[in-house]
């Protein structure tokens, strides 16, 4: 079975880098990969910021946030529960 990373496959990732080494230089790779790391982070962190004020002023207000775990929950029996029943269903195919 062959995995795609969105799309890509492997001689297009092959080419994709070759392009990048031509146009930046093998020593410029790691400076550029360090910038995208943290950009990266900066993003993550952000999220996790407006996520946190989100909840904070959810609790503030006295909205009950514990209905979306309870959600979650909820579908990850569901999902459990189909597993359960398509198992053998898959086995014996």
């Amino acid at each position: 079975m062959k995995t795609h990373l969105l799309f890509i496959s492997g001689p297009e990732i092959f080419v994709i880098i070759l392009i990048v080494v031509m146009l930046f230089g093998a020593k410029r790779i790691p400076e550029i990969a360090r910038g995208l790391g943290k950009g990266m982070r900066q993003i993550k962190d952000a999220t996790n910021d407006i996520k946190n004020e989100i909840n904070e002023t959810a609790k503030n207000q006295g909205i009950d946030t514990e209905f979306a775990k309870d959600i979650k929950k909820s579908v990850e029996d569901v999902k459990d529960n189909i597993d359960d029943f398509t198992g053998p269903i898959k086995r014996s195919l």
